[in-house]
């Protein structure tokens, strides 16, 4: 039985672990897993400020409408 089977993973896993565990100790090329981590963090931080933005527009856009209809109002 393989080390994989006795640890109750498949073969494939142990590889990627081993792969990633390499990169990790900087003797494999590639993303670190504290990389890939950053990456995701900086990625999902990018997204809500995207949306912040949006919202920011839509509201000054609003907000802009309504100072400009107020002020011809007679």
């Amino acid at each position: 039985m393989s080390i994989a089977g006795k640890i109750g993973t498949t073969l494939e896993t142990l590889r990627r672990w081993i792969r990633q565990g390499e990169r990790d100790s900087g003797l494999r090329e590639g993303l670190s897993t504290f990389e890939q981590q950053r990456i995701k963090a900086l990625e999902l931080e990018n997204r809500e400020l995207h949306k912040s933005n949006e919202i920011l527009k839509l509201a000054s856009t609003f907000f802009a409408q309504a100072e400009h209809d107020r002020r011809f109002k007679p």
